[in-house]
């Protein structure tokens, strides 16, 4: 099976008020960590969007073995990140996993099972509810190329013209980056 990997880091982290790719995480930033993560999953394809902040990203993340897909209409929201990315995807690729690059709490054990589930849609149902990474098979791929809006893949997840595995993970959805509260809370839980 041919697995593509989308690390999606193209926000401009407007929230944040500064990009949050670029957090110090762990000696290094936090996009380096969501990065690592993915490689250590063994895609055959590993795709980074970039865009808000896409200089500094280029310069101070490692991205050794990732295809840097630049997204222009980053401001637009996730869905033109996912967009953008799904038009870069290798014709051999059987599925596409989507991780989000400010959420480096996502177990690549977790990755996997998502990555091997056998619908056209996989996502994690955690403790407290659905979370990433998802999973989007070939026959889904051609709908990703019309997603507007920053909850896109969320509706196309919803709308019941396919079917859909949740994977049972434990503990709660990983921390994902939008605020400087988010962070500290991220931060926190490495003490």
């Amino acid at each position: 099976m041919f697995l593509t990997g989308v690390v999606l880091a193209a926000g401009a982290s407007v929230r944040l008020g500064e990009p949050k790719q670029l957090l110090p995480y762990r000696g290094r930033t936090l996009l380096d960590a969501t990065v690592d993560l993915a490689r250590s999953c063994g895609f055959d394809q590993l795709l980074v969007t970039v865009g808000g902040a896409a200089g500094d990203i280029r310069d101070r993340v490692d991205l050794t073995g990732c295809q840097v897909v630049q997204n222009p209409a980053f401001s637009t929201g996730c869905g033109s990140s996912v967009r953008t990315a799904a038009r870069a995807v290798d014709p051999r690729a059987d599925a596409l996993v989507l991780l989000l690059g400010d959420q480096p709490g996502v177990r690549a054990a977790d990755v996997r099972r998502v990555a091997a589930a056998g619908t056209p849609l996989a996502v994690c149902r955690y403790a407290d509810g659905l979370g990433h990474p998802f999973r989007f098979g070939r026959e889904v791929l051609p709908e990703l190329y019309d997603l507007h809006g920053d909850k896109a893949v969320w509706k196309l997840l919803h709308s019941g013209r396919h079917p859909v595995t949740e994977v049972i993970v434990e503990g709660p959805v990983p921390i994902d980056v939008d605020t400087r509260a988010d962070y500290e809370r991220l931060l926190a839980g490495e003490a």
